[in-house]
């Protein structure tokens, strides 16, 4: 191993025995739902052959990550292959050398906001998983927190839309990914938003925390929902249309030369749909979990 690969594996393991840590003596009770299917698919074989995985939750508090990750058993923290990646927004996490160093040794990936999603994290994000990696994402973007979320027309709180790098991975992969929907329930009183100084950066104790892994989303629905760009090859290469393309929609050309995808507003169109897919699956479990108002006492799901 490299030293840079031994301080990131250290740093790991720092971060993830202090937030098992946190969960046994800081807390009321943590409740753990599905973790089991997280780890049948963390060491599936098909990893080595480069399937990765992808999870995707709700983002409730500024501690969802790391301290939800202290549910893991304490030899995953041993291994890259068993510890998550994420973006990180350059913003928050990467304000100066210290900070992006951990973050960094941490496996966190920089994220810049406003630069949409042909930007090098996503590219990033995107050559981990054809590694076999494990991507972790916060669909939302940002910190959501159960007050305010959106009502639909039957009067059920719901999760605002997810950011489209979700669908640019799931679509650009090589092997499409494992989707897993994780759901966070009690995140939101442990680090509320909306605090004053100092006590917004001071966790409360005695919280009842939930983490709920939802099954894989069937191999089958992820291919129904990829279906539409790829269920027939088709012939994109016209280098008119590739001169219209910026080189950082490389990945873009790819696609639009691979599929019967003919033009970058369907592609868009596309992309919005599978994001929505795996929004629905985290929304669905987050009801079963949290009831129609996605909050209050977490229970296991149906």
């Amino acid at each position: 191993m490299t030293r840079t690969s031994l301080l990131s594996t250290a740093t790991v393991v720092t971060v993830g025995l202090l937030s098992k840590t946190f969960l046994r003596c800081a807390t009321a009770s943590v409740t753990v739902n599905g973790l089991q299917a997280l780890l049948d698919v963390l060491h599936n074989p098909e990893r080595s052959k480069g399937r990765g995985i992808i999870t995707v939750s709700n983002h409730i508090s500024t501690l969802d990550d790391p301290v939800t990750w202290g549910v893991l058993p304490t030899k995953c923290y041993f291994n890259t292959k068993t510890t998550r990646w994420t973006l990180g927004a350059s913003d928050i996490m990467f304000t100066n050398a210290l900070f992006s160093r951990f973050f960094r040794l941490g496996q966190t990936i920089e994220t810049f906001r406003g630069r949409g999603i042909y930007q090098p994290a996503v590219d990033t994000a995107i050559n981990k998983l054809n590694q076999g990696a494990w991507v972790h994402l916060y669909g939302e973007g940002k910190v959501c927190q159960p007050n305010t979320y959106w009502q639909d027309h039957e009067g059920r709180a719901t999760l605002p839309r997810f950011k489209w790098g979700i669908g640019r991975m799931l679509m650009e992969a090589q092997s499409t990914p494992v989707v897993i929907p994780v759901w966070l329930a009690g995140f939101e009183q442990l680090m509320p938003e909306g605090r004053p100084f100092p006590y917004k950066y001071i966790p409360r104790l005695g919280i009842r925390l939930s983490v709920t892994f939802g099954d894989p989303l069937p191999a089958e629905d992820v291919r129904n929902a990829l279906g539409r760009i790829y269920r027939v090859p088709g012939d994109c290469s016209s280098s008119r249309q590739d001169e219209k393309l910026s080189k950082d929609s490389q990945g873009c050309i790819n696609v639009l030369r691979s599929t019967n995808v003919r033009t970058m507003a369907e592609l868009d169109r596309v992309r919005s749909e599978v994001t929505d897919f795996v929004r629905l699956a985290v929304l669905d479990l987050g009801r079963k979990v949290s009831g129609p108002m996605l909050s209050g006492s977490a229970r296991p799901p149906e």
